[in-house]
């Protein structure tokens, strides 16, 4: 009696084991795992030896460690869940969480053009910029030599007749084991001596190199020009390091550091290149108290709220428009017509920018040499025809996406509904605006607030189109008549002379804040009309 249930047991639990091996992969699976593995251990080892090299301990103990907990994830067994949900959750902390803390913390920092670095940097760069060659600098003997991976060095004899080898980064030393020929030292163990050939395949790099004499910058550097003699160089600043002061020798102009993050003089003059600092909510108060920022940082505040809502407004009401229009039974070939309906919208948006900003071009358009006989209509360096140009294009490529929307949700409303309607002395409108109109509303409401969201950062439109133009010249930034907040900020970092990261982050959190306070309004404002319905 008992053998029976006892076999059907230990088949099934035969059979569990099978399906377990079966979803393990076997020996198959292991080896691709491990394979996988080493090479994201092998990334993670690089990362971290990287970032310790450059002295960002936090991120480099942050890689270890999620490298570590990735290995204890897919090495143990069971733990099912974390396996599939630890890619996600790194693509999520890397492409998500840190980019926002990292926009975050630049915010609070001065970090763009001439303030990108750190201070032992910015004093280097200062001396290494302002060298002059000394009037009576005695020539050296030089061979240039090539060290591992293709790094230039110096090779020099001193009039004592020492052989010193450096690089950029690495001060003149005595080579005690140099060869000599005749009172030139010529070669040095571990590297290679560039001949003629070698000297002008690299000439442009041999050129700009600069040796450090020693560990002290203000005694200059080793320079050449020909490869085979060279000739001191001092800059005409002299760095204190106790007093943090940097004095220019033929003008006597001291230079101090108030902790602004640069040299500054007496006057206020600045030494550039700075260095990186935290400023506080500096950035934020510049945004919003210095008036040839804030004037216009306003005026595109208010431009992106109009260009955003104007453009969810009309793209929503061409679309149902068309939706009603073809979702009547009476209209014939509508199949096709919904077809021609959604072109725009099967054409990537940057390419259409492109071709519309051909057509609507002031001297050979289409638009004004087609349909307005030749004139010369300034469609994209007018303010204001400008700002239509824009909200009409977007129409063109925002209607097809409602149109479909709509269109669904039509269809998902019953007919019986607004025949009941009509039966009760409602005319065919009213029934729309009482019946369909909330349903319909219900339905698109949160596609409408994500529409409003994408328009509000809508940047390939805007870039494409206009870049944002006509130019605002009397603004404190780089910006123009049709630019939103998203292409300001592209603007104010990646664009012009002078890039200023820390205030284009101090305008992200801006637009973030924004987006997402409008964001929970609407959706608070959907709940409720899910409520009223």
């Amino acid at each position: 009696m008992t053998s029976a249930p006892l076999a059907t047991r230990e088949r099934a639990s035969r059979r569990a084991a099978r399906i377990a091996e079966a979803a393990g992969g076997g020996w198959k699976l292991v080896l691709l795992k491990i394979l996988v593995l080493g090479v994201v251990d092998a990334l993670a080892v690089y990362a971290a030896l990287v970032l310790f090299a450059a002295s960002d301990v936090v991120v480099g103990a942050i890689v270890v460690l999620a490298a570590i907990v990735v290995n204890v994830i897919y090495f143990r067994r069971g733990g099912l869940p974390p396996k599939y949900l630890a890619p996600g959750l790194i693509f999520l902390l890397v492409f998500q969480i840190f980019v926002v803390l990292y926009s975050g913390y630049v915010a609070f920092t001065n970090y763009g053009t001439g303030h990108n670095s750190t201070k032992e940097d910015a004093v280097e760069a200062i001396l290494l910029q302002n060298q002059e060659r000394v009037p009576d600098s005695p020539s050296y003997p030089l061979t240039v030599v090539e060290g591992f991976g293709g790094e230039l060095s110096f090779l020099v004899t001193t009039p004592d007749g020492d052989a010193l080898l450096g690089g950029a980064e690495r001060p003149l030393e005595p080579v005690p084991d140099a060869t000599f020929e005749g009172d030139r030292a010529v070669a040095a163990p571990g590297y290679t001596s560039l001949d003629l050939q070698g000297l002008l395949a690299r000439q442009n790099d041999i050129a700009s190199l600069a040796v450090p004499v020693s560990d002290d910058p203000n005694e200059g550097t080793l320079r050449t020009q020909d490869g085979l003699t060279a000739f001191s160089y001092v800059s005409r600043y002299a760095y204190d390091a106790e007093a943090e002061t940097m004095t220019d020798t033929q003008g006597g102009e001291v230079y101090t550091d108030r902790g602004t993050g640069a040299f500054v003089a007496e006057d206020g003059t600045e030494l550039l290149p700075g260095w990186r600092i935290n400023v506080g909510f500096d950035n934020f108060v510049r945004a919003f108290g210095d008036e040839s920022i804030r004037g216009p940082f306003l005026g595109v505040t208010v431009w992106t709220f109009a260009f955003a809502f104007l453009s969810v407004a009309t793209t929503f009401l061409l679309g149902l428009f068309l939706a009603v229009v073809f979702n009547d039974p009476r209209m014939r070939s509508r199949r096709y017509y919904r077809v021609i309906m959604i072109l725009p919208y099967a054409f990537p948006g940057f390419l259409s920018a492109l071709v519309w900003a051909g057509m609507l071009n002031q001297e050979f358009g289409f638009v004004n040499t087609v349909l307005f006989g030749g004139a010369e209509i300034p469609w994209l360096t007018n303010e204001w025809l400008a700002k239509l140009s824009i909200l009409t294009v977007n129409l063109w490529l925002g209607f097809p996406y409602m149109f479909l929307v709509t269109t669904g949700a039509l269809q998902s409303i019953p007919d019986e509904l607004s025949e009941a309607a009509q039966m009760d002395g409602a005319t065919p409108f009213q029934a729309f605006r009482m019946i369909k109109m909330p349903l319909l509303l219900v339905s698109v409401a949160p596609l409408l607030i994500s529409s409003f969201a994408f328009n509000f950062n809508n940047f390939n439109l805007i870039y494409m189109l206009t870049g944002g133009g006509p130019r605002d010249v009397d603004a404190g930034i780089n910006v123009g008549s049709t630019d939103i907040l998203i292409s300001m900020v592209y603007k104010v970092a990646f664009v012009g002379a002078n890039r200023d990261y820390g205030l284009a982050s101090a305008f992200s959190i801006i637009i973030f804040i924004l987006v997402a306070t409008i964001s929970v309004i609407a959706f608070r404002r959907t709940k409720t009309l899910e409520e009223l319905n």
